[in-house]
């Protein structure tokens, strides 16, 4: 008896048949059925009159079942299990191939191994550990990747085979990031590494070509950034802190009271180092995380025909090109070095703010938490009138607004080289919410005649 000849025209999962085997097959009469687990046939079940018809036929001595074990259950004389056999062909490497034989071939086995999203993801880690090593991106890249993996890409795909993905499919794991209420932005880049995966089943040779992915508009949101007035204020609120030695309210931004707060307790007064890194961040347009490794060593003092510092930041962001402060960044670095050389600190490997603080990404949550604390001691709200939380990275753009708005003849392309960006991202996120009434004056400006 050939075991393929068996056609199961009904189907049944693993746990229905077990649990009731006898309705499975009441319900099929002498039909056979397919029990599947996991979208994968496991084996067929046919009727004993049926099984008995299939020996005769072709004459051959009845098979020893491979599911002994679910017979414990129902009656010898009520059903028997009938081994999977495995299809004639399969789609292996761009081709069909001849698999009908007793044992798998080892590259059915690897293609059975390699068609599913955990070894995709294993082999696309392995892939992007190596561009950290060249360089090419950072290792906090790819963390953020590996939270994605495990966050939503996995738990979506974990069963579902590469092969098998289709637009409809990509289209119900847009919904489920949109359920999550996850941004645009943020659902355009879990699908970049959903068509990593897939690009890399192409190359493995099991998918000719990745299935179209999903169009989702990315709605742009301008950057938070403070005002004259706001800046001002909340220079005098950090000020103001720092000289009476106020106590960090227990509280949380939003509301409530905390039972434990997660700031140490040296932390809970304000140190001069908060209006120094405000007033800094806001004249030399660095990031947070510039801000966070700044040392003594990448700062040098340059007093010509114009007075700034030249900053030599390690590279961020594949940018490496050197930086430019405004000359009022001067000074607030002088008064700082100042300060922590009478504390012991102050040398070349020693870092411009907050140096005592070993921990460097605990620094930078210091520093962001004093902020919003600042914040609500100068009286303004959290969020900015477009709805956007007001955070440290909100005077990165506070700083390129202002030479935007109050810079005479700014060039952007100087400006996105100096603060290590590009002239789209500028246009994109920064001066998106620059308006005509913003620089009326220099609208309504003429040229003066020679």
């Amino acid at each position: 008896m050939k075991l393929t000849s068996i056609r199961a025209k009904n189907l049944v999962s693993l746990v229905d048949f077990t649990s009731e085997p006898l309705q499975a097959l009441a319900q099929s009469g002498y039909a056979p059925i397919a029990v599947l687990a996991e979208d994968k046939l496991l084996f067929y079940v046919v009727h004993p009159e049926e099984w008995d018809r299939l020996n005769s036929t072709d004459n051959v001595p009845p098979i020893k079942s491979i599911g002994a074990e679910f017979n414990e259950r129902i009656t010898d004389s009520a059903v028997k299990l009938v081994p999977l056999t495995p299809p004639v062909n399969k789609y292996i490497n761009g081709k069909y191939i001849n698999i009908n034989n007793n044992k798998e071939p080892k590259n059915v086995i690897d293609f059975e191994k390699q068609n599913n999203f955990n070894y995709l993801a294993s082999e696309l880690l392995d892939l992007e550990w190596d561009r950290v090593s060249r360089g090419e991106i950072s290792a906090s890249s790819l963390g953020i990747q590996k939270n994605r993996l495990d966050a939503h890409i996995l738990p979506f795909f974990r069963y579902i085979p590469a092969t098998q993905v289709t637009h409809q499919t990509l289209a119900d794991f847009v919904s489920r990031l949109t359920k999550q209420n996850l941004s645009t932005t943020t659902i355009s880049q879990y699908l970049v590494i959903v068509r990593k995966l897939l690009k890399l089943g192409v190359r493995k040779g099991f998918l000719k070509e990745t299935p179209e992915m999903p169009k989702v508009k990315i709605a742009i949101q301008p950057r938070s950034m403070l005002s004259v007035l706001e800046y001002r204020k909340v220079c005098q609120a950090a000020h103001r802190l720092s000289q009476t030695r106020a106590l960090a309210p227990p509280i949380k931004s939003t509301e409530g009271k905390r039972e434990r707060f997660w700031v140490a307790p040296r932390n809970m007064f304000l140190p001069p180092d908060m209006g120094w890194a405000i007033r800094f961040m806001v004249n030399s347009f660095i990031r947070p995380g510039d801000l966070r490794e700044l040392k003594h060593k990448h700062v040098n003092v340059v007093r010509g025909s114009s007075i700034y510092l030249r900053l030599k930041l390690p590279k961020t962001k594949k940018h490496d090109k050197q930086m430019v402060t405004l000359q009022p960044a001067v000074k607030v670095y002088e008064t700082a070095r100042r300060h922590h050389t009478a504390e012991g600190y102050g040398g070349d490997e020693d870092y411009v703010f907050l140096p005592a603080e070993k921990d460097r990404n605990y620094a930078l949550a210091v520093l962001g938490f004093w902020f919003k604390w600042c914040i609500r001691e100068a009286g303004l709200s959290s969020n900015d009138e477009l709805g956007q939380t007001r955070t440290l990275y909100c005077l990165r753009h506070t700083s390129l607004m202002f030479r935007l708005l109050y810079g005479q003849g700014i060039d952007m392309l100087t400006l996105a080289r100096n603060a290590r960006t590009s002239v789209q991202m500028i246009e994109k996120f920064y001066a998106s919410s620059l308006d005509g009434e913003m620089n009326v004056r220099m609208l309504q400006s003429r040229r003066s005649l020679k």
